[in-house]
């Protein structure tokens, strides 16, 4: 199975940059996996609604450029379902099937431009609060893993 996590924005700090290279690690020996960084752009000073808008679609169109034709995308955003650890590996079972890419998208600090979310295939929503993007990185690459686990028959629950 192939993964892509696309993101905006590169982990700044180590701890995160640890923490995310654990879960990389871990999850390599069950995925092909990569992770995708496209530039966070600034937000302007006292930026207006269409000044952010811009914002979200040139990140958006980074975004687009790093995604194939026939790769499955899934956007990380509020609006998408939230799901139990046990369905998220069902889904990478299915997406495991098709052969094609599974590509996770995940926004800057403004979300994602509606373009992303129009090319995207499904959605799903990691918790009803706002996390910082990296925390975002750490607790997708962690529930993939788990999902990868779950998938190859092993018990993961700590």
């Amino acid at each position: 199975m192939s993964i892509a996590i696309l993101c905006v924005g590169k982990l700044k700090e180590k701890f995160w940059q640890d923490a995310a290279g654990e879960y990389v690690k871990r999850l390599q020996r069950y995925v092909k996996l990569e992770v995708i960084e496209v530039p966070d752009l600034p937000e302007p000073a006292n930026a207006s609604d269409a000044d952010r808008e811009q914002v979200k679609e040139k990140e958006g169109k980074a975004l687009l450029s790093r995604i194939r034709p026939g790769d499955r995308v899934c956007a990380l955003c509020i609006e998408g379902p939230q799901v139990e650890s046990p369905e998220l590996a069902k889904r990478m079972k299915a997406d495991e099937q098709t052969g094609a890419r599974r590509v996770y998208v995940i926004g800057g600090s403004l979300g994602l431009s509606d373009e992303v979310l129009k090319r995207a295939d499904d959605r799903l929503s990691m918790s009803k609060m706002t996390f910082p993007h990296a925390l975002a990185r750490v607790m997708l690459l962690e529930q993939l893993y788990r999902g990868a686990k779950i998938g190859a028959g092993e018990r993961y629950h700590k």
